[in-house]
């Protein structure tokens, strides 16, 4: 077979059966949308108050259709796509049957022969590339420039574990540090709320994923107060572990606390006047809110920054980047035009801030993006996260490993995040 057909053969194959994933997806996207139309309609029936619920939900309701109309639009531009390449593909499969009667005739000893020079030279060529890239690839880029192309979708669930506590704190969060300290690079760390769910006085440290999931923690818990709550101890579950120190909300304030787990110092950053906080400014879906979600401290190859919501915003979210320094300060702000508490959790990945919201017990959607390089705002993301529980009460992107890590009904759960250059997105 000639190698110019055999690569095109390929190709349409590979593309023919991405495209055919796509419409999978769409048709799933727009069934679960109709769903869920179908419900917010019934909820606004039965508790339409005809005040503020009621415009509420018809703008969940108005969402909701928009959203719907852009899947209906897509999907017939994939279908027509796919007729198109169903017709090619069929025109090569004959072009490569006659191709292969002729191998029949081929000298197989001289088949195997190429592919020996083939491998020579493919060893060679990766000694190549190893010599020309030598040095790391760069740690922190700008806002929105993302080493690993655009994120596309996430995997299933590839860790799920109950931990050193199983059943015993509903509300929490996990994962690692993306700037850790030298010979601390597979540590990975736990917060509890151990205190009504709300609050929390320590860190909990681990040598590694598998001594977490045994629930053997080395060195243990690093305190930040031995009172808890007290002033600049934890206040709700959002919290993220950056460059050695715990960035998280300060106990009664509408301020980041960031703890130094190494001089066990804590310093302050304060948030604009107007910064919602002590639960009222939550992550929410139509049935309950998540308490003391007021801030969201996210992660990201960049660094550290905060979600939240002011009044002057009307509740919309609001993204500011934490920088690092003596004292840590805010630097730039973005203001969104989604409903804080229409969404369910927030996470940031190369500088692109991403909103879940509730599907079902068994789906959460990504379904907002806002990319701070361009101001671009989308509403139509639509990856679908199959959950191991009912509730994901802190979810966060990692950059060392790009993973996202949710707590789960005292769970913990992580998914690999995949992006263009991950080869296997789909």
């Amino acid at each position: 077979m000639k190698l110019p057909l055999l690569l095109v053969f390929l190709w349409t194959l590979t593309t023919f059966s991405l495209q055919t994933t796509e419409l999978q997806g769409l048709m799933l996207g727009l069934d679960r949308r109709l769903v869920q139309l179908q419900e917010d309609v019934s909820v606004l029936e039965k508790e339409d108050d005809g005040d503020l619920y009621g415009v509420l939900s018809l703008n969940v309701i108005h969402n909701e259709m928009t959203e719907i109309r852009l899947l209906l639009d897509k999907l017939n531009t994939t279908t027509e796509e796919q007729h198109k390449q169903t017709a090619a593909t069929t025109h090569r499969m004959e072009q490569v049957r006659a191709e292969m009667e002729q191998l029949e005739t081929f000298d197989t000893q001289q088949v195997v022969k190429r592919q020996e020079a083939n491998q020579r030279l493919r060893r060679d060529l990766d000694k190549c590339r190893n010599g020309l890239h030598a040095g790391p690839p760069p740690t922190e880029p700008p806002n929105g420039s993302c080493p690993y192309g655009e994120f596309l979708n996430i995997s299933e669930p590839r860790v799920y574990t109950a931990g050193e506590y199983p059943g015993s704190y509903k509300y929490g969060a996990w994962g690692r540090d993306p700037k850790p300290e030298p010979g601390k690079e597979s540590w990975h760390w736990l917060v509890l709320m151990t205190s009504s769910n709300r609050y929390s006085n320590y860190v909990r440290q681990y040598h590694s994923l598998s001594s977490l999931i045994v629930g053997q923690s080395v060195p243990g818990n690093v305190l930040i107060s031995s009172s808890n709550p007290t002033t600049n101890t934890i206040q709700g579950p959002n919290v993220v572990l950056y460059g050695g120190s715990l960035y998280y909300n300060c106990y009664n304030q509408h301020a980041v606390c960031r703890f130094n787990l190494t001089s066990k110092t804590v310093t302050n950053v304060d948030l604009p006047q107007g910064t919602r906080y002590n639960s009222k400014g939550n992550f929410c879906h139509l049935d309950e809110c998540y308490p003391y979600t007021d801030l969201d401290l996210a992660t990201d190859e960049s660094g550290v920054w905060v979600v939240y919501t002011t009044t002057q915003d009307f509740g919309n979210l609001v993204l500011s980047k934490v920088e690092e320094g003596e004292p840590p300060k805010l630097n730039q702000t973005w203001h969104t035009s989604v409903f804080k508490q229409g969404v369910t959790n927030t996470f940031v990945a190369c500088g692109v801030l991403y909103a879940t919201r509730y599907v079902s017990k068994d789906v959460e959607e990504i379904f907002y993006s806002f990319d701070t390089t361009t101001g671009k705002e989308r509403f139509d993301v639509g990856i679908f996260m199959n959950k191991m529980s009912t509730n994901i009460q802190a979810l966060n992107y990692s950059p060392v490993d790009q993973m996202l890590y949710a707590y789960c009904d005292s769970n913990m759960v992580s998914y690999e995040a995949m992006f263009e250059s991950s080869g296997d997105s789909f």
